[in-house]
């Protein structure tokens, strides 16, 4: 893959986070992709699909600031800051680093290292 197409469904899986589009978000990885999130494992579109649905369920006012895309080849480092509020209103934040590797124009594996312990340089809402 190129380094433009990479950078272009990095930023439709962004999207698909912000706005809770389980279909979008599924249809970025390959039939048998794996997204491995903070201790969970999903393999599959389904599975993947369910994982943002069930996020979304409970979640509002998604917002993601991508800091920095480093891509070697077809694999991927994204930076991006993390920002919502559940139902009960309370606010989570975390900065995450992802690891994305891609094949055919899909994503084989997304793993996310996530920080929500130290204080962002960005400012609050």
């Amino acid at each position: 893959m190129n380094p433009a197409d990479i950078q272009r469904m990095i930023q439709n899986a962004r999207n698909a986070w912000m706005t809770g589009d389980a279909e979008a978000w599924a249809a970025l990885f390959s039939t048998d992709g794996e997204m491995i999130v903070h201790g969970n494992r999903w393999v599959g579109q389904d599975a993947i699909r369910r994982a943002l649905t069930d996020f979304a369920a409970g979640s509002a006012s998604v917002k993601i600031d991508i800091r920095r895309i480093m891509i070697d080849g077809n694999q991927a480092v994204v930076e991006w800051y993390w920002q919502d509020r559940d139902k009960a209103g309370r606010r989570n934040q975390a900065d995450d680093a992802i690891v994305i590797d891609f094949k055919a124009n899909r994503i084989i594996r997304w793993r996310e290292y996530i920080d929500n312990k130290t204080p962002s340089l960005l400012p609050s809402e």
